[in-house]
C-alpha cells in the first residue's frame, strides 16, 4: 500500500485559489471520474481531492468509465493509460466522439512516446508521470473543470449563433469513421416513360451515422480532413459490390466530383468499377471549375476506352452548364429539377427545355430530367421531348433496386 500511495505525493498544502472545489453555476461539487485498474492507487488519489471539497467517482475499466461518462454531468476525467481492455488512450477516443470538451489527464507510471502523441492528438488536457504531487493533481482538477465550464459556455454560445456545435479534429475523425462503416447506397430509378422501364439507377450516398445522415454533411467532413478521395474509393467499392444485382438492361449512375476524373485507379483500370465499367455512367456535378483540372480531356479519354459513359449533371444551375457539356461531351445530360418542377405551369421553362432537349438530339445526347414530381410535369416533358426521367413520382431512393410506378 505505501508503494502505491508514492504514485500520489501526498499535498504539502491546501489547493490553489484557482482550483475551486464547487461550481459557482450550480452550486455543486466539482464532480471528477477516476479510472484506474489499481483499485489502491484510486483510493489514494479519491482521497486527495475529496479532500480538497471534489466530489469523486472511481471506474476500474475504460468501459465502466464510458457507460458512466455516458450518464453525464463530470467536470474532469483522471484515468491511467496502461489498463486491460480499453486503455486511457481507447476511453479517450470514445470520450471525444461524444463530448469535445470533457478533460481529460493521463497518469502513468511508464511514459511512451507513442502514447503521450496520442494523448495530445485526441486533445488529453495533461500527461503526468506518476508519482505526481497531490497539490499538482488538486489544482489541476480544478484548472480542468474551469475550463470545461468555460467551454461549455462557449459551445453554447456558438450553437444558438451557429446553428450548431463545430467539432474539433479528433470528433470529425470518429464521426467520419463511423459514417463511413455505416454507409449505404440508396438506389433511385432512371426510367423510360414511353417504354415503361428501368433505364438505370443511382447510387445515392447515405450513412445510419446520425450526425452525417445528411449527405452534405458527409462529403463536407470528408473535405475538412481532406479524405475526399478516400471517400469517393470507398463509395465505388460499395456501388460495385451492388453492380451485379441490377436488372437486366438497366446502367448504374455512380456520382463522383470532378477531380476524380484524373484519379490515377479509375483512369488506370484498377478501380473496384473497372469490371463494369460498360454498365457504368459516371455523372459529375458541373458546380466545379472543369476547365481547371489538368490533363481532364486525356484523363476522360481514358474513362471512355475502359468503357465507361459520361453524364453532366444540374444541367441548368449555377453556372458554366453549356460550356461544360463542350469540354466534356458527355453521352448524357441531366437537367436540374430546378427547372423540371412546376414546369407546367411556367411557359419560360418549357422554352428551355425544348431548347436543351433539341441541342442534345443534335448532339446524340441523351437527355433525363430530375425531380420529376407530379403527372402534369411528366406529361408536359414529354410534350417537349422528353422520355427519360427520375423523380418520387416514379420511386423514392431506397436499398436495394425500387421499383417504379407508372
Amino acid at each position: 500500500m505505501r508503494a502505491l500511495q508514492q504514485l500520489v505525493r501526498e499535498p504539502e498544502s491546501v489547493p490553489s485559489p484557482f482550483s475551486p472545489a464547487i461550481c459557482p453555476e450550480t452550486d455543486r461539487a466539482v464532480r471528477v471520474l477516476i479510472v484506474d485498474d489499481e483499485s489502491a492507487v484510486a483510493r489514494v488519489m479519491t482521497r486527495y481531492l475529496t479532500k480538497a471539497g471534489n466530489s469523486v467517482t472511481t471506474a476500474s475499466s475504460g468501459t465502466e468509465a464510458l457507460r458512466l461518462i455516458q450518464s453525464g454531468g463530470f467536470d474532469a476525467v483522471v484515468s491511467d493509460i496502461r489498463m486491460a481492455g480499453m486503455d486511457g488512450i481507447a476511453l479517450l477516443r470514445a470520450i471525444r466522439s461524444r463530448d469535445q470538451d470533457l478533460p481529460v489527464v493521463f497518469m502513468t507510471g511508464s511514459p511512451e512516446m507513442e502514447t503521450a502523441v496520442a494523448a495530445i492528438e485526441h486533445g488529453a488536457l495533461r500527461y503526468l508521470l506518476k508519482p505526481v504531487d497531490g497539490n499538482v493533481l488538486v489544482d489541476l482538477v480544478g484548472r480542468a473543470a474551469q475550463g470545461h465550464r468555460l467551454a461549455v459556455v462557449r459551445r453554447e454560445v456558438e450553437a444558438a449563433l451557429q446553428g450548431k456545435m463545430l467539432g474539433d479534429r479528433s470528433n470529425l475523425e470518429v464521426r467520419f469513421a463511423a459514417g463511413v462503416e455505416k454507409m449505404w447506397m440508396a438506389m433511385q430509378p432512371v426510367v423510360s416513360w414511353s417504354k415503361r422501364t428501368v433505364h438505370a439507377y443511382e447510387a445515392l450516398l447515405r450513412t445510419d451515422e446520425p450526425t452525417l445522415r445528411n449527405p452534405l454533411d458527409f462529403l463536407d467532413t470528408a473535405d475538412q480532413l481532406g479524405r475526399t478521395a478516400e471517400l469517393g474509393k470507398r463509395i465505388r467499392e460499395k456501388i460495385a459490390a451492388q453492380i451485379p444485382n441490377l436488372p437486366p438492361g438497366a446502367n448504374m449512375f455512380v456520382n463522383i466530383c470532378p477531380a476524380d476524373l484524373i484519379d490515377e485507379a479509375l483512369c488506370g483500370g484498377t478501380d473496384a468499377l473497372t469490371p463494369f465499367a460498360s454498365r457504368v455512367v459516371l455523372e459529375v456535378t458541373e458546380r466545379a471549375a472543369l476547365d481547371q483540372i489538368e490533363g481532364l480531356v486525356a484523363a476522360v479519354a481514358k474513362l471512355r476506352a475502359l468503357g465507361y459513359r459520361i453524364a453532366l449533371d444540374d444541367l441548368g444551375a449555377g453556372y458554366a452548364g453549356l460550356s461544360s457539356v463542350a469540354l466534356l461531351e458527355p453521352e448524357i445530360v441531366k437537367v436540374d429539377m430546378s427547372l423540371v418542377r412546376g414546369i407546367h405551369l411556367s411557359a419560360t421553362k418549357q422554352k428551355l427545355f425544348r431548347a436543351f432537349s433539341t441541342l442534345c438530339r443534335d448532339l446524340g445526347t441523351e437527355i433525363i430530367a430530375e425531380g420529376v414530381e407530379v403527372a402534369e410535369e411528366r406529361d408536359c416533358l414529354s410534350q417537349l421531348g422528353g422520355d427519360l426521367y427520375q423523380g418520387y413520382l416514379f420511386a423514392r431512393p431506397g436499398r436495394g433496386f425500387p421499383i417504379p410506378a407508372y
